[in-house]
């Protein structure tokens, strides 16, 4: 260490004592003696750095980049020192290479690390396998070895995120804002068009999922979803009922159309009627005309399929109307529950997926046409969406985070990892919101990344331990008070994402083994950086 010290007093020296030069130095000569000067400090922050954390074969290649910038500017001086230095590092390698590998430890002492039961394994497996490599090979795991290895890891994350997971931020911010213009425009023309109709009334897009969150999987699997929230029309409400089957998971709802009365209190003209109080006569001809009630729904109950047909059939009608029309090219394409479309203009592409819901009260809470687990849904059954509160707790987030915060990169890389295993990105980021409400935003900066990976995956075993995952919003006593919810939903009890494993051993088994697999595999990307 001694020695160390000194060289590297000695290499300081040599850069920030340059050679005296005249006093006839124009001003371009000087800014290029600076311009040496602050490379060669730079130069040598770096090479402080590589002796901490790196090992002699990084050094070597580190003065070697010196000996070659020292070359290149001509500073013999400089050239001389480096090349001694050079010179006592072969020495040192040289002397070090012919020392015994055994470091004091006896022969055939069983491997700590390789041993254990599976449950601990699997628990570590971020930092075991990455740390057992060595190992493996009889290498002695100290301090320096640990510094090496954590200094690999930290190069093979930043090229991991930056050729491989990380969607630009930038890019993400763009997108989701050419689709929020180019749904109010939608909006905006689709009103328009059910003015002076009977129809529910379309209210502003509202963006939800990873893209409005800040962070997306992968760049080519990037979906923009809005929540469009319907308002009922005139002479209608609409009223919630939660459906107690029990059947499908989760809360679910269904919408009831009631219609309630507009007539001026004191009606004077029998001609003017709302739609409760309609001549009798007129009933047979108000079925017989398209209308809201035959039209999307089912009895009296809002229709989900019908109500995506009818969607469509607006963003078909209004496109032509639209400014993008003219330079982008619009693909519909199916599905049953929502209305989703492609807009191209050539190699640029964006993908829209467009929910309608009904918003609870006052709340950030709303009814959405989105999927449920269930095999079958039917189409007057609308789930309770907690997207829109999740996005405005994401955003929350972000204002409080440090701007270093590694939380969204941490969601990428797990979604990253998902790929081909059963977990769905849900559950992950169920269980990266619950850590986001107990580690403190601090605790989030890249240093200590991959502790908060080891914590996801902790907490991934034991919900998987216990066949039980809690929703992050349903029933959260904790959830940030800035966030609007309906009272039912603080006090309820929050479901259990792992309500399956619970009632299938086969299904736990399953999720155990894949559990072994994503450890593994975060173990392998972040040692090998791809």
């Amino acid at each position: 260490m001694a020695a160390k010290m000194f060289l590297l007093v000695l290499l300081q020296a040599l850069i920030q004592y340059p050679q005296m030069v005249g006093d006839g130095l124009d001003e371009v000569t000087r800014l290029h003696m600076e311009l040496r000067e602050n490379l060669l400090d730079r130069e040598m922050t770096r090479l402080l750095q590589e002796l901490e954390q790196s090992s002699l074969e990084r050094s070597v290649r580190a003065w070697g980049a010196l000996l070659w910038a020292a070359l290149q500017q001509g500073d013999f001086w400089a050239l001389a020192g480096v090349l001694g230095l050079l010179l006592w590092l072969w020495f040192v390698y040289r002397r070090r290479s012919h020392e015994p590998e055994n470091d004091g430890r006896e022969e055939g002492a069983g491997d700590d690390d390789g041993g254990g039961n599976e449950g601990e394994e699997n628990r570590d497996a971020i930092g075991q396998e990455v740390n057992n490599d060595d190992a493996n090979e009889g290498e002695d795991h100290d301090v320096e070895n640990e510094g090496e290895e954590d200094d690999v890891i930290a190069h093979n994350l930043r090229w991991l995120l930056e050729e491989h997971i990380q969607w630009s931020v930038q890019d993400l911010e763009e997108g989701s804002e050419m689709t929020t213009f180019l749904m109010d425009s939608f909006v905006i023309i689709i009103r328009e068009i059910l003015s002076n109709s009977s129809y529910p009334v379309p209210q502003r897009a509202i963006g939800v999922g990873s893209a409005f969150e800040g962070w997306s999987p992968r760049e080519e699997d990037v979906v923009y979803t809005v929540l469009v929230p319907l308002n009922p029309p005139p002479g209608h409400n609409f009223h919630l009922e939660m459906d107690t089957s029990g059947h499908i998971p989760g809360r679910n709802f269904f919408i009831r159309v009631e219609p309630v009365c507009t007539c001026p209190r004191e009606q004077q003209d029998d001609n003017v009627l709302c739609s409760l109080h309609h001549h009798p006569e007129d009933e047979q001809r108000r079925n017989e005309e398209p209308n809201f009630l035959n039209t999307l729904c089912t009895g009296s109950y809002l229709d989900v399929e019908k109500t995506a047909r009818w969607f469509y059939q607006l963003v078909r009608a209004a496109w032509p109307a639209l400014p993008q029309s003219h330079s982008w090219q619009i693909v519909l394409l199916p599905s049953n529950r929502c209305c989703k479309f492609k807009v191209t203009r050539g190699r640029e592409s964006l993908t829209v997926e467009l929910l309608f819901g009904v918003q609870e009260g006052n709340s950030d809470i709303y009814v959405s046409s989105q999927p449920t687990e269930a095999l079958f849904t039917p189409s007057t059954v609308w789930p309770e969406t907690y997207a829109v509160a999740e996005m405005k707790f994401f955003r929350l987030i972000a204002r409080q985070a440090p701007p270093n915060s590694w939380h969204l990169k941490c969601l990428q890389l797990l979604a990253r990892a998902l790929l081909g295993i059963g977990f769905s990105t849900y559950t992950l980021k169920t269980i990266v919101m619950h850590l986001l409400n107990t580690v403190p935003l601090s605790g989030w900066r890249m240093t200590h990344f991959l502790q908060r990976l080891e914590d996801t995956m902790e907490y991934l075993h034991g919900s998987l331990e216990e066949k039980r995952l809690d929703h992050f919003v349903v029933g959260n006593r904790t959830f940030p008070q800035e966030i609007l919810l309906p009272p039912d939903v603080k006090t309820t009890e929050p479901p259990n994402l792992f309500h399956r494993l619970a009632q299938d051993p086969a299904a736990h088994t399953q999720a155990m083994n894949e559990y072994c697999e994503l450890g593994h595999r975060l173990a392998r990307m972040l040692h090998d950086g791809r």
